[in-house]
């Protein structure tokens, strides 16, 4: 099957890079697609848009198109191609406007689904004799079997309109990525926290895996959570006896955890140094990534070769790459005055994210002073120098013209690596 890849040029705020190119499950979104769909494709080609893509396209071959900027998993296209090659005829991925998933998480920020009666179609076709069928898919739709996951208990008091707060976690990810928030649903929720709800499942259902886990750490003689059946470690990974790693949680080569440190169901990269005292939870640190002692993550990415400095929480945060966050600094994610949280959408326009509890997001190649407070969903954009001599709180979202280091370019020259794109 030939694979057709159609660019969306379209840059991520704050990031100011394509969708294509930020870090999802620690890959790039586009080495994840091709992970994913190697199975199937036995070639690909990659235009500018669909307008190329028809012109040069005119072999009759079974062709499998999508957009760049999406972000799938295997259950979803394993089903999406099978359902459409049993049916033999050209098709369109669509979603109900109910799928549960979609509505909370994918649909608030996403402008780019064509709306079709009661369903949402995306971009992305089976054309079993090549893209001059696109005219004439039919809607496809998948069930993403989305199941409520608790995540944050909020005191009553706090909490007297919405009471506890749920995910809408999906066994068929699908997110079309045209916003920073989406790269945390994709990468946190419909990643490692939904992978962590389909272990669970499993053992719930399956008593041969639940048997299996349980023989593997009586043999190992370790926690059953711990265990190697949950807890998969790469090649020259040193772990300090007293550090605390449950599953499923997935570690990389060269690896160094410090003692009392704690992870639970995580991805960690390679060449990462987590040190003493250091806490994770459903969170991915990418490759090369720095945490010393005391850091906290709680459901936060961090994209690669970045640095956390000690006694820094990050909570449902998303830091790009080549960035460094000093010490102390707090990332807050819940709006005490209540009603869902709003952050910058496309065109710099503010937007409803439909969540009530979420961090911050830091560009790439930035530097944060210590000591700073970060208000819930503010984004700080690429190449931001934050000092922290004037303000420690962030309460706006901080662009770079508002960096601190343009007083000081003359003696401490930082160069900019990520504009705009109409820059």
């Amino acid at each position: 099957m030939r694979r057709i890849i159609l660019n969306e040029p379209a840059f991520i705020a704050p990031f100011n890079e394509p969708a294509r190119d930020l870090r999802v499950q620690n890959k790039p979104l586009w080495l994840w697609q091709r992970d994913i769909l190697t199975p199937y494709v036995s070639e690909e080609r990659e235009y500018e848009d669909w307008r190329t893509a028809h012109q040069l396209e005119t072999e009759p071959i079974e062709s499998f198109v999508h957009k760049d900027n999406l972000f799938f998993d295997r259950e979803l296209i394993d089903e999406f191609i099978r359902r459409a090659r049993a049916g033999g005829r050209p098709v369109r991925l669509a979603f109900s406007v109910d799928d549960l998933a979609i509505a909370t998480h994918v649909r608030p920020l996403t402008h780019s689904f064509f709306e079709q009666d009661n369903l949402l179609l995306a971009d992305m076709w089976y054309l079993p004799q090549g893209a001059a069928q696109a005219v004439e898919a039919e809607p496809l739709i998948i069930d993403t079997e989305a199941r409520e996951r608790g995540y944050y208990h909020v005191p009553p008091y706090m909490a007297t309109e919405f009471g506890d707060l749920v995910y809408q976690l999906p066994r068929k990810a699908f997110v079309l990525v045209e916003n920073w928030v989406h790269i945390f649903v994709a990468d946190i929720l419909f990643g490692t926290f939904a992978h962590n709800a389909n272990v669970e499942d499993q053992i719930g259902a399956d008593w041969r895996f639940k048997l299996k886990i349980l023989f593997k750490s009586l043999y190992e003689q370790k926690q059953v959570l711990a265990s190697s059946e949950l807890v998969q470690i790469g090649k020259n990974v040193n772990i300090d006896p007293s550090a605390v790693i449950h599953g499923p949680t997935v570690i990389g080569d060269n690896v160094t955890i410090g003692a009392g440190a704690v992870i639970d169901n995580s991805v960690i990269g390679n060449n990462v140094t987590i040190s003493q005292g250091c806490q994770l939870l459903l969170s991915v640190v990418s490759d090369g990534c720095f945490l010393p002692f005391r850091a906290a993550l709680f459901m936060t990415t961090m994209m690669e070769n970045t640095m956390v400095a000690q006694n820094t929480c990050l909570q449902l945060c998303v830091v790009g790459r080549d960035s460094f966050i000093g010490a102390g600094t707090t990332f807050t994610d819940f709006n005490v005055l209540g009603g869902p949280l709003r952050t910058v959408g496309g065109n710099e326009k503010i937007e409803e994210t439909n969540l009530l509890v979420l961090g911050g997001c830091v560009g790439h190649h930035c530097r944060l002073a210590s000591g700073l407070i970060i208000y819930p969903a503010r984004t700080i954009e690429s190449d931001v120098v934050l000092l922290g001599e004037e303000r420690r709180v962030i309460a706006k979202p901080v662009r770079y013209e508002d960096s601190d280091h343009h007083p000081h370019a003359d003696k401490y020259p930082y160069p900019r690596l990520y504009p705009r794109q109409d820059e």
